[in-house]
C-alpha cells in the first residue's frame, strides 16, 4: 500500500502558495538529460518480496565481484584488503550511540574516536589541525575552495588539469556561486604551468598528488608560487594509502588538505559511503568546516571529550555557518580509525611500499609490449598507459575474458579526443602474481 499523507486538496493548496504551476514545475532546475521516463526500467509495478529476491538476485549475478576477477581500477575509488577485525568492532555497543553527539555525557564512545580520527588525520597529512570527518573526498575539496574564498576574500579558484574531473565539477557546483572556478588545460603524465594562472584575484591554487593519471607532484613550487601572490594553495589526495611513501602535503606548503579515506577500512561499496578527510593550519581552524572535537577534564579532573568546534548549519545560523553539508559518514570514520589503529606507523608504511612494488612491476611488464607506452613517469600505485586503439575497446574486451582491466581516460574526460587511448591502471596490495600474468597476456592478445 502506498504511503501518501497528502490528499489532492492539500497538493493544490501548497502548489497555489508556492505559485507553482504543478509538481514537475518544482523539479525544472534538474536538466532534461538527467531525467529517465518511468517506461524506461524495464520493472514491473509489483512483485512479491520472494519474487523480488529472485529477481534482483539474477540481475547481480550478472554483475563481476571485485574479488572474484583480476580488478586493476582505480581513478579516486581503490581497492584495499579491509581486516574482518574492523567491520566487528565498528558493531561494538560502546560506539552505537545516536546520530549526533551532542550530549557528551552519553557520547563518549563517538566523540574519543573522532578525536583519535582527527589526530590520524593530522598526522598523515602533515597538517597542524584535522576536522571529525566531512562527506567524501569531493566535497572535502568543494568546502576547502569555499574556505580559502572565505579566508582571502577573494573570488577565483584555479583548479589542476590533472584534478580528477568529479571533483572538479563538484568545485564548479558548489563553489562558482561565491566566485569564478579555472580550470587549467589537462597535460596527461606532465606538470602544467600553474603558476602562470595565478593573480591577485586567486583564492586558490587546487592540486591533487598523485594526480588523477596517477603522477605525484612536486607541490612545493606551486605553494610557493601562489604564496607569493597572496593565494591558498590545497592539497587534494585520493589514495591515502600513498601518504605511508609521499611526504605530507603539509611539508610541501599546502594551507588546507582535502583528502578521500576510503582506502583505509572502508570497502569499494558500489560507490559509496565514503570519508571526506579535512585538514589545515591552526591559524585558519575559525573557518574551517564540519566538527571538531576536542579533549578536556570534567569537575573531578577525569579525561573527557566534548565537541570544541560545531559550526555546521545544523549546529548555527545558516549564514554563519562553514558548512552546509549536515552528513560526517561517522560510521566510515570510525572504520578507518580501527583499521588505520591495527596498522600502526609501521604497518601502514609496510602497506604502502606493497603497493607501490607492485604497480611498478606491473608497469614494467606492460610498458615493455609493443606499442605500449607509460605515460607517467612517476607514480604511486596507479599509472597511465598510451595504448594503440581506444582504451574504452580495449577495457570491453578484456571485461568480455572477465578482467577488470582498469579506467578509460575517456570516461572520466568524455569530451576530450586526445585521452581516448589513455588507460588508468591501478594494483593494489589485493592484486596477485597470477592476476597480473592474466593481466599482461590477455592485453597482448587484444592488443
Amino acid at each position: 500500500m502506498r504511503y501518501l499523507p497528502l490528499t489532492p486538496d492539500d497538493r493544490a493548496s501548497m502548489l497555489a502558495k508556492t505559485g507553482a504551476r504543478d509538481i514537475d514545475a518544482l523539479f525544472r532546475d534538474v536538466p532534461k538529460s538527467a531525467v529517465v521516463a518511468r517506461s524506461a526500467f524495464d520493472l514491473p509495478d509489483t512483485q512479491g518480496e520472494l519474487a523480488v529476491e529472485r529477481t534482483l538476485s539474477c540481475m547481480a549475478s550478472r554483475n563481476m565481484a571485485g574479488g572474484s576477477v583480476p580488478f586493476f581500477c582505480g581513478a579516486g575509488a581503490y581497492k584495499h584488503h579491509v581486516p574482518a577485525a574492523v567491520d566487528h568492532l565498528i558493531q561494538r555497543s560502546e560506539f552505537l550511540t545516536s546520530y549526533t553527539p551532542y550530549q557528551p555525557e552519553i557520547a563518549q564512545g563517538t566523540l574519543q574516536y573522532l578525536f583519535e580520527f582527527q589526530t590520524q588525520v593530522a598526522l598523515l597529512t602533515g597538517m597542524e589541525v584535522a576536522n571529525a570527518s566531512l562527506y567524501d573526498g569531493s566535497t572535502a575539496t568543494a568546502e576547502a575552495v569555499l574556505m580559502a574564498q572565505r579566508l582571502t576574500r577573494r573570488p577565483k579558484a584555479i583548479l589542476s588539469g590533472g584534478l580528477h574531473p568529479h571533483y572538479a565539477e563538484t568545485v564548479e557546483t558548489l563553489a562558482a556561486l561565491s566566485g569564478g572556478v579555472v580550470r587549467a588545460p589537462t597535460a596527461p603524465g606532465k606538470a602544467e604551468d600553474i603558476a602562470s594562472l595565478i593573480d591577485r584575484q586567486t583564492a586558490c591554487v587546487v592540486v591533487q598528488s598523485p594526480d588523477a593519471f596517477g603522477l605525484i607532484r612536486d607541490l612545493k613550487p606551486i605553494a610557493e608560487a601562489a604564496h607569493a601572490k597572496g593565494a591558498l594553495l590545497i592539497a587534494v589526495v585520493t589514495e591515502v594509502v600513498s601518504l605511508g611513501l609521499i611526504e605530507p602535503p603539509g611539508h610541501q606548503g599546502a594551507d588546507i588538505v582535502a583528502a578521500e579515506g576510503q582506502s583505509i577500512g572502508v570497502g569499494l561499496n558500489f560507490g559509496g559511503p565514503y570519508v571526506g578527510l579535512f585538514a589545515t593550519r591552526e591559524k585558519f581552524i575559525r573557518q574551517m568546516p564540519g566538527r571538531l572535537s576536542g579533549e578536556t577534564v570534567d569537575a573531578n579532573g577525569k579525561r573527557g571529550f566534548v565537541l570544541t568546534l560545531s559550526t555546521r548549519e545544523q549546529h548555527i545560523r545558516r549564514e554563519k555557518a562553514t558548512s552546509n553539508i549536515c552528513t560526517n559518514s561517522g560510521l566510515c570514520c570510525l572504520a578507518f580509525t580501527i583499521h588505520l589503529s591495527l596498522l600502526g606507523e609501521e604497518g601502514f608504511v609496510r602497506l604502502a611500499r606493497a603497493n607501490h612494488g607492485r604497480a611498478c612491476a606491473l608497469a614494467d611488464r606492460l610498458s615493455r609490449m609493443k606499442d605500449v607506452e607509460l605515460v607517467t613517469p612517476s607514480f604511486f600505485n596507479e599509472f597511465t598507459l598510451r595504448l594503440p586503439k581506444p582504451a574504452a575497446s580495449v577495457v570491453d574486451a578484456l571485461a568480455d575474458r572477465h578482467i577488470l582491466a582498469g579506467v578509460p581516460a575517456a570516461r572520466l574526460w568524455p569530451g576530450d579526443r586526445d585521452v581516448r587511448d589513455l588507460l588508468i591502471v591501478a594494483a593494489t596490495e589485493t592484486v596477485s602474481d597470477e592476476d597480473c600474468d592474466v593481466f599482461v597476456k590477455a592485453l597482448a592478445e587484444v592488443l
